[in-house]
């Protein structure tokens, strides 16, 4: 061999050795100096549970100024804890991935709920308060918690009426308790009412009730003691209801009312749950543009999700497009952005929208909408969108390739909806014999469930004595969602009501060992149970709402809210011409009402769902009469007019009026009348002002010798809210003090006898 051969071996030697010890990507850049590294971050969520969340599809944006195709998709590269489900890929413009969520047992606050996180449980504590026969003797009936029985207390009435309309004032302790919590919707304390925690979750000990302030103006605390309420409130409360009296207190004016309060209230308590949490980074390779480029985005704002469940109505669809310009820094130059957006194939339906900013990037926004004649069409229906981003440029622009004066990229995007379930299948793996302990398969499940309601089915409980269970295979006929992983949720649709279907867990562990149970549950028709509520005062011209508390049984066929119909009707003592509301009584949600007559009344509700399913219910409630206020006045009997003051007497006026129902009073006029030709007859005289300002104190300086007959009139201002369109000045009511003894309300005016001083 020649020393030249030798020589040529040697560098050839020597270069192998040189890329065996640079990396695969140093050589690369190495050859390709014009290929850059980019990383786009995962959004770092921590502390999410419920099985949903076990596993997690990512779409994530491309940085400003690098275009789809300019990726080279050979180099994505997951960094992070998590486990990558499939491969990364990119759809729609953006960089899809999917990742397992790694598991952790935590303890957190909950908070339990009626409804929504800040849909309080209510209660509505009360005692029994009787008027004897006599009419003036009131018996006060309370809770006793030292000896934990009802006691009671004999009380004379306050008021000037026989018999008595109004208990005296007391306060009074009650006693009540909260429901049950596993009736209870439970929260992540910390979150804004999306976090929903499993009752079985839960910390059964650290469940605690907590309690709020009382409602509709009542004075009084509720507090929790031995998981139960104890109540303190002031009577008359603002709420009342008639109630039957026992047999021995029947009889003459004997009448018995229960007078109760109402506060709202929650739980708290502590749940410990497996929680899932995601972060890391995504890395990929892309050439640097050497010219102006332009890349885009589009996203589908609505529906969320997609496809959205048809309810017989449209549905809003809501598109993204976003334009940015790289490897330019030329504003001036920019004559104009312009975003198309169409429904593909329908020319008719184009919508442009332009941006005169001289910017680098900008963004548009673009609603349509899927019809309900499309929506009905099929099962699933599937809309599809062509979208264009232009930038024009007020001077051509020379590249190597060419002069350009505009750019532009294309996307498509689909938004859909679908009326049965979404296509779900999940193959079920045959597990591999081995030697140790088999595992023990536990289903967690209800027994009873509405069509259409989404419930959880567990097998969380379910245990490997030597090792630990890896996989979790489900089988389901008849479900609408299939089943996976540890814990997720699943219906039932309309077919299968009033059948009873099995639900069957295999368990294999890490020897490859299996084990199999089955539950049954039982499907019951989606029938909503209407429930009426009543806010307000009940009486005469006051506003009532009712309000429709039906709540949703089925996720898949929830209220429909056009169908709700209410109907109010008289029963005894007031007439359909009595009843005031406005606007309509169909498809609300509530509705303000106002009686114009005392008695009894009915309001009925009718409630329908989407599968079809009705459910009616009604409540009879008393209105009780607007009382009028009781005037009374204080006054001397005889004064002496004054020579220092013009020989004026004063007269000092109290008002001491009463109003037995707690209304305002709003207006008092204060008058007189002189007995002229002292005959002691005052018919003849006329009524002359003294005061019209609400006063409850009036000083009236009368300058003649004589007597004077004082007249007060009070008119009520409504205590409780009214609704102003269907009342009148007249309904107001009044009331002077002519019942009142006249021998109290005259006032004789004389001279001050002389005095004598004698002296030596």
């Amino acid at each position: 061999m020649s020393n030249r051969k030798i020589k040529v071996l040697s560098r050839i030697s020597i270069l192998f050795l040189l890329i065996d010890l640079i990396s695969p990507m140093s050589v690369f850049s190495a050859l390709v100096p014009n290929v850059k590294a980019a990383t786009v971050a995962i959004p770092v969520s921590k502390g999410l549970i419920g099985s949903s969340n076990s596993a997690k599809v990512y779409f994530l944006d491309l940085p400003n100024g690098i275009s789809v195709s300019s990726i080279k998709t050979n180099s994505f590269k997951y960094s992070g804890n998590n486990t990558v489900i499939d491969s990364i890929s990119l759809e729609n413009g953006k960089i899809k991935l999917k990742l397992k969520g790694n598991e952790s047992t935590e303890s957190f606050p909950v908070k339990g709920t009626a409804g929504r996180i800040d849909n309080h449980f209510k209660s509505n504590p009360g005692n029994s308060i009787w008027l004897y026969s006599d009419g003036r003797r009131w018996q006060i009936n309370e809770y006793d918690k030292e000896k934990e029985i009802n006691v009671y207390k004999i009380r004379n009435a306050q008021d000037a009426k026989t018999p008595s309309e109004v208990p005296p004032k007391n306060t009074v302790l009650t006693r009540s308790e909260p429901v049950e919590p596993s009736t209870a919707k439970w929260y992540r304390n910390d979150s804004k009412g999306t976090d929903i925690v499993d009752y079985s979750s839960i910390i059964l000990s650290s469940i605690t009730p907590v309690t709020e302030d009382l409602m509709n103006g009542d004075k009084g605390e509720a507090k929790v003691n031995s998981g139960k309420f104890l109540v303190t409130y002031n009577i008359p409360s603002a709420q009342r209801q008639p109630e039957d009296l026992p047999d021995y207190m029947k009889g003459g004016s004997a009448i018995g009312w229960l007078y109760y309060t109402s506060f709202p209230y929650y739980f708290t308590g502590t749940a410990k749950v497996t929680s899932y949490s995601y972060a890391g980074t995504v890395t990929f390779d892309y050439p640097l543009p050497t010219e102006p480029t332009l890349s885009g985005e589009v996203a589908l704002l609505e529906p969320n999700p997609n496809p959205e469940k048809y309810i017989e109505k449209a549905v809003p669809v809501k598109l993204s497009l976003k334009g940015s310009l790289a490897a330019y820094t030329d504003t001036s130059n920019i004559l104009e952005w312009v975003f198309y957006a169409k429904k593909t194939g329908n020319d008719t339906s184009l919508v442009t929208k332009k941006d005169t900013a001289k910017v680098l990037s900008s963004e548009r926004q673009f609603d349509f909408v899927i019809s309900k004649q499309e929506a009905a069409t099929q099962p699933k229906f599937t809309q599809n969108y062509t979208l264009t981003v232009t930038v024009r440029f007020a001077k051509p622009i020379v590249t190597a390739s060419g002069t350009i004066t505009s750019l532009s990229e294309n996307f498509t995007i689909n938004a859909g909806t679908y009326n049965g379930p979404p296509p779900s299948s999940i193959p079920i793996p045959t597990p591999t014999p081995a030697a140790g302990k088999p595992p023990v398969a536990r289903i967690s499940m209800p027994d009873q469930v509405v069509a259409g309601e989404n419930f959880i089915v567990s097998g969380a409980q379910s245990y490997d004595p030597d090792g630990t269970i890896v996989k979790y295979s489900w089988q389901h006929p008849n479900v609408k969602m299939a089943l996976y992983g540890k814990s997720s949720d699943t219906s039932y649709d309309l077919d299968f009501i009033d059948t009873t279907q099995t639900i069957t867990l295999t368990v294999t562990d890490n020897d490859g060992l299996t084990a199999t149970t089955s539950r049954d549950i039982k499907i019951v028709a989606p029938a909503p149970k209407a429930k009426i509520e009543l806010l307000g005062v009940l009486k005469q011209n006051r506003k009532i709402t009712i309000r429709n508390a039906t709540k949703n049984i089925s996720d898949d066929f929830p209220i429909i809210e056009s169908t709700t119909r209410f109907t109010i009707t008289a029963v005894s003592g007031g007439t359909p011409a009595d009843i005031k509301y406005s606007g309509s009584l169909v498809g609300v949600k509530e509705v303000d009402v106002l009686m114009k007559t005392p008695g009894q009344y009915r309001a009925a509700l009718y409630v329908e769902n989407t599968a079809g399913y009705s459910g009616t219910t009604s409540f009879t409630f008393t209105v009780v009469p607007d009382d009028a206020p009781v005037p009374y006045i204080s006054m001397p009997l005889i004064v002496y007019r004054d020579p220092d003051n013009g020989n004026k007497a004063s007269v000092m006026l109290e008002d001491f009026t009463v109003s037995p129902d707690y209304d305002y009073l709003a207006k008092r006029v204060w008058e007189y009348r002189y007995d002229s030709d002292n005959n002691g007859n005052f018919t003849e005289e006329s009524w002359v002002p003294i005061s019209n300002a609400n006063l409850d104190r009036v000083n009236f300086y009368p300058a003649k010798v004589g007597r004077y007959e004082i007249r007060l009139t009070v008119t009520e201002e409504f205590g409780q809210p009214t609704i102003d369109a269907f009342v009148t000045a007249a309904d107001r009511k009044s009331a002077n003090t002519d019942a009142q003894p006249v021998l109290e309300r005259i006032v004789t005016v004389d001279n001050r006898p002389p005095t004598s001083d004698w002296s030596w």
